[in-house]
């Protein structure tokens, strides 16, 4: 079902866009559909849709060339943060890294003094960016960290899961066709 949507080897050799990428883009692990290169690109999908706020998609693909992972799944499973999904995924992760470091619940705010100092001062988005890494950045990033690392771990168990689960019911629906012509044959005799 997904193959029709997937480009063809020959209009990928004929594209000048990826001209640039050289021979690597040629691997067929990078656009074919199997096991080892679909679980690959979701977890490397998860970890970067889960860790890298920004360019998401550029860096999961340029990770797949590398890890030889189907760049298509990769693309599609950073999808898995959006618009919708940033601030309940950015609340579990601060919980997250704040309960693992130790730090407080709740990020203290500046007064409204303290901020209108700091708005005045010249260097004070220096003293904003500090504030912000020892306050809220480091269990943040922290708590990204580890659920990027949790997605990627669960998202290549779960696709090497799924993949062998369906060729294991494929198998077994083939196995009762055959014994199913087998004992209509036999009937026949």
């Amino acid at each position: 079902m997904i193959k029709r949507f997937l480009p063809t080897h020959d209009s990928i050799k004929q594209s000048r866009l990826l001209r640039w990428l050289g021979p690597r883009i040629h691997d067929p692990s990078l656009w074919h559909l199997n096991r080892r290169a679909v679980a690959k690109g979701v977890a490397i999908g998860a970890f970067f849709g889960l860790m890298v706020p920004v360019a998401q998609i550029p860096a999961a693909a340029v990770v797949s060339l590398f890890a030889r992972a189907n760049l298509w799944i990769a693309a599609v499973t950073t999808l898995i943060s959006n618009p919708f999904t940033y601030g309940p995924i950015y609340y579990f992760a601060y919980r997250i890294g704040s309960s693992l470091i130790g730090a407080p619940r709740s990020v203290a705010t500046l007064s409204d003094e303290a901020a209108a100092e700091h708005a005045v001062a010249a260097l004070a988005w220096m003293s904003n960016i500090w504030h912000w890494i020892t306050g809220i950045g480091r269990p943040l990033v922290l708590g990204m960290l580890l659920m990027a690392v949790t997605a990627g771990v669960i998202g290549y168990l779960a696709a090497q899961l799924f993949w062998r689960t369906r060729v294991l019911m494929k198998r077994r629906r083939q196995r009762h066709a055959r014994a199913a012509q087998a004992a209509q044959a036999a009937l026949r005799i």
